[in-house]
């Protein structure tokens, strides 16, 4: 962990101790040490340092391309960040986030590929899938609540409940040397489940019981 990132994780770790009531549980389940791929929902602008605050490793995290010439994303940099393009194959970025797993660190992304506006789970894109194929490093299901209340409690002079919930790591296992877009996805919903399993119905959103997945476009890997 370099200095800087340990100095940021304490300036999150004081904020939401300080502004929040911040619960951790599940920390029985934090594997030693990486490779590992840590598979978060996307709620908020909040939910990523939630979780810098709640893991004892420096997590390089996947985040859109967008922000890299803005001041979140010199913040994003500081923390060791890789900026990807969404909706398409970004080779660069894929070596990249490789080249942290084979060196045995530990890579944070989220599923979905994009924060969800209505705070509940959306439907998976199958890069997760492909990355865990490709280093073969196993996934940590990570979920986080309340984030989305920390701003508009503050502002009432109150404490929101921001919850993190850590859950088993897995191994994807019995994927196609070359695997097919659709099998991807169909990995990345498992992924999903595991998240889901961590959460109240009401961030659950298509990965509830008995709630129905819309349609997808997969993105070809090739």
């Amino acid at each position: 962990m370099s200095l800087v990132y340990r100095l940021l994780r304490a300036i999150v770790t004081l904020f939401f101790r300080a502004c929040t009531r911040y619960v951790v549980t599940g920390r029985e389940n934090l594997p030693e040490r990486g490779p590992l791929i840590v598979a978060v929902n996307h709620i908020h602008t909040l939910d990523s340092p939630a979780v810098m605050a709640a893991l004892p490793w420096q997590v390089s995290t996947l985040a859109a391309r967008k922000w890299e010439r803005h001041f979140k994303g010199f913040l994003l940099r500081l923390t060791g960040a890789i900026f990807v393009s969404r909706g398409k194959v970004d080779r660069q970025a894929l070596r990249k986030a490789l080249a942290v797993l084979r060196s045995g660190g530990v890579l944070g992304m989220a599923p979905e590929g994009t924060r969800s506006r209505t705070f509940d789970l959306q439907p998976a894109r199958g890069g997760i899938a492909y990355l865990a194929h490709l280093s073969g490093a196993p996934i940590l299901p990570v979920a986080v609540t309340g984030v989305e209340q920390v701003i508009p409690s503050l502002l009432r002079l109150r404490r929101a409940t921001v919850r993190v919930t850590i859950g088993r790591p897995f191994v994807l296992s019995g994927l196609d040397s070359r695997p097919r877009a659709s099998e991807l996805l169909e990995r990345a919903d498992t992924v999903m489940r595991q998240i889901a399993a961590l959460l109240p119905p009401e961030y659950q959103g298509v990965y509830g019981e008995g709630r129905p997945m819309p349609a997808r476009r997969p993105v070809p890997q090739d």
